[in-house]
């Protein structure tokens, strides 16, 4: 996997540049849209996805209410969310879109099929857009930016539903050939992006199975695929997608960056350190989003780890040069 210049050539924010607005009259951008078309039937399968597991969380407090929640499911969920979650963030994230580090075979597919059972989509299609959104943060041409209609409050409201979930179903899709071409030339990555389907499967089945052979009972396979599979799923999807929506809109701004990404502290230890995304878009090939005292980066740690075991190398960890060239004035 290359490193920086994966990530440079694919568009990704250029480090240092100055904070820019948003330009309020909204001009085409040649090279965001590639004829790819979601088919009808996929935007049904996605919103079975997304409101299946969305109707569990809301479903959560009366359940625990009413029936409680079992430390054995406790365990289930809280193992699949942060694999998942870490699948994302060190996987698709700092290490296939940005080439954050360099590691072989075996940690590559692992990585991607962590992530898979996320159930955010093929590895190739969220790496394809997540670099397009850096080419093209919160301009024209960006996926997901809130402010995408404006800035009036109006606006704001209408394009934060859009950045959070609402892109998710544009018919336009990012052109997988022209922002993930590594990706797609990858045999083990292109054959996992394929197996999306099996792998959300997986994903929803696997801790049931394991719930009920630790309970040894159906009840401890229904309470695990309630608290394991739909409300850990809904919990990590709208964790994610709010770093598309609330860390563009709101947050502090330690570093310079050409658009309005943002710090939001309570959302670090659920997004595994996603959340300190000012430094993400004003040093995107970064291995480390939380560089400053007391922010929390669970996957900056790992990757240290994967370093130390020998599993990752060639680590762009942030210099305190490096740092200093980023602040804000």
């Amino acid at each position: 996997m290359p490193t920086s210049s994966t990530a440079e050539s694919s568009g990704t924010a250029r480090s240092g540049a100055a904070s820019t607005a948003v330009p309020a009259a909204r001009e085409a951008v040649p090279g965001t849209r590639g004829g790819e078309k979601q088919s009808a039937a996929q935007r049904v399968a996605l919103a079975l996805f997304i409101v299946v597991p969305f109707l569990a969380v809301l479903a959560a407090i009366p359940v625990a209410w009413g029936w409680g929640i079992g430390w054995h499911d406790i365990v289930i969920a809280v193992a699949m969310y942060f694999t998942a979650c870490h699948g994302v963030t060190v996987g698709f994230h700092r290490y296939f879109t940005h080439g954050s580090f360099k590691t072989g075979r075996v940690l590559r597919i692992a990585m991607a099929v962590a992530g898979s059972l996320a159930v955010e989509g093929p590895v190739v299609r969220w790496v394809a857009d997540h670099r397009r959104h850096h080419k093209f943060s919160d301009r024209e041409g960006d996926p997901h930016s809130p402010w995408r209609y404006g800035e009036s409050v109006p606006a704001l409201l209408r394009g934060l539903w859009w950045a959070h979930m609402g892109w998710l179903f544009d018919e336009e899709q990012t052109p997988q050939q022209q922002y993930a071409p590594d990706l797609v030339q990858d045999r083990d990555i292109t054959w996992i992006s394929r197996q999306f389907f099996l792998f959300t499967l997986i994903s929803l089945l696997l801790p049931p199975l394991v719930g009920g052979l630790w309970s040894w009972s159906w009840q401890g396979a229904l309470t695990a695929f309630f608290w394991g599979s739909l409300v850990r799923i809904a919990l990590l999807h709208h964790v994610t997608w709010s770093i598309n929506s609330i860390c563009h809109a709101m947050g502090n701004r330690p570093f310079r960056s050409r658009d309005r990404s943002g710090n939001v502290w309570w959302l670090a230890v659920l997004s595994c350190g996603e959340s300190w995304h000012n430094l993400h878009h004003a040093d995107p090939t970064s291995a480390r989003h939380g560089v400053l005292r007391g922010q929390v980066d669970s996957s900056a740690r790992l990757i240290r780890w994967f370093e130390q075991f020998g599993w990752a190398h060639d680590v762009r960890w942030p210099s305190r040069d490096r740092l200093a060239a980023r602040r804000a004035a």
